[in-house]
C-alpha cells in the first residue's frame, strides 16, 4: 500500500471540511453566548461573546423557575422518563417482530412486513383525532405509560424496517446450530441473535430517543393541562407574548440539547454501523 501523499487537492477537502463545521457549530456558539448574557448585556451587546461576566444563574433560575410547568428540572425528569420507556419498549417489540418477520418466509409474514412499511410511510396526524378519542376512553390521557405506549405505537414501524434489513443480512449458522442443541426460537432470539443485533439497537434507539425527547406535538396534545410536561412543551411555554427573557430560553435549550449530544458522541460508531447495516439490508 503507497504512502499518502497530501496534494493540493486533500487541502481544499480539509479546507472545506474545517469550513462546514465552522459554519454548522455557529448555533450552537450564539446558543451558549446568549444563555450566559444578563438581560442588560442581551440588549447592548446581543452578539459579543459574555467571556467577562457569564451569567451562570441563567441555567439555575431556567432549572428551577422558567416556564409555566415547574421550571425546566421537572420537565427534564418527566422527558427522561418517558424517553427511557419508550425506548426500551420499542427495542424489544421491535426487534422480537422483526426476527419473526425477517426469519419466516410465509405469506403472513410478507404480508405483515408490507402492513409496517405502509405505516412508516403514512402521515401520523392522519389517525391523531380517533387515536386521541380512544386514548381518552382508556383513561390514557397526561399519563405516562400512555404517553410512551403512543411514542412506541408511533415509531415502531420505522424501527421494524431498520431490524428487519439488519436480521435479513445475518448470516443464520449460529441460529442454525442453537436450534439442533434444542434450542427455540425465543431462546435462539435472546442467547445468540439479540448480541449481534447491538448496532441497529443503538441505531434504533438513538433515533427514537431523539424523537420522543424532542418531541412537541405529540406532548402537547395528548398530555395539555397536566403536570407531565416535556422539554419542549416547558421551553415553548418560557415565550411570553408580552416579555419574553430570551435569555433563558436558550440556557433552557442548552438543557435540552446536551443530553442528548453526549449520547451521540459516545455511540457514534454503532449508531453509523448499525443504520448503513439496516440499510443495506
Amino acid at each position: 500500500m503507497g504512502a499518502f501523499r497530501y496534494t493540493s487537492r486533500s487541502f481544499v477537502r480539509e479546507l472545506a471540511m474545517i469550513l462546514a463545521a465552522m459554519l454548522f457549530s455557529l448555533p450552537f456558539y450564539f446558543l451558549i453566548a446568549i444563555s450566559l448574557k444578563s438581560d442588560r448585556q442581551l440588549t447592548r451587546e446581543p452578539l459579543k461573546p459574555p467571556l467577562a461576566d457569564p451569567d451562570w444563574g441563567n441555567y439555575a433560575d431556567a432549572w428551577s423557575n422558567g416556564g409555566t410547568t415547574g421550571g425546566m428540572g421537572r420537565a427534564f425528569f418527566n422527558t427522561v422518563i418517558i424517553t427511557v420507556g419508550s425506548v426500551v419498549c420499542l427495542v424489544l417489540v421491535s426487534s422480537m417482530t422483526a426476527y419473526v418477520i425477517a426469519r419466516r418466509t410465509s405469506k403472513l409474514s410478507n404480508g405483515l412486513y408490507i402492513l409496517f412499511v405502509i405505516g412508516f410511510i403514512m402521515p401520523a396526524t392522519l389517525g391523531l383525532v380517533p387515536v386521541y378519542v380512544v386514548m381518552r376512553s382508556a383513561g390514557l390521557l397526561a399519563t405516562y405509560h400512555g404517553i410512551i405506549f403512543l411514542h412506541t405505537a408511533g415509531i415502531l414501524p420505522f424501527a421494524v424496517f431498520l431490524y428487519v434489513g439488519f436480521i435479513r443480512a445475518l448470516p443464520t449458522e449460529y441460529e442454525e446450530a442453537a436450534q439442533v442443541d434444542g434450542a427455540g426460537m425465543l431462546r435462539t432470539f435472546f442467547r445468540v441473535v439479540i448480541p449481534l443485533l447491538r448496532p441497529i439497537t443503538t441505531t434504533v434507539a438513538m433515533l427514537s430517543g431523539l424523537i420522543v425527547w424532542n418531541d412537541f406535538f405529540i406532548a402537547l396534545i395528548f398530555m395539555s393541562g397536566s403536570s407531565i410536561g416535556t422539554l419542549p412543551v416547558a421551553l415553548n411555554s418560557f415565550v411570553n407574548e408580552n416579555y419574553t427573557q430570551w435569555n433563558l430560553v436558550f440556557a433552557g435549550a442548552t438543557i435540552a440539547i446536551l443530553p442528548m449530544l453526549g449520547v451521540f458522541v459516545v455511540a457514534q460508531r454503532q449508531f453509523v454501523r448499525g443504520l448503513a447495516g439496516g440499510i443495506r439490508g
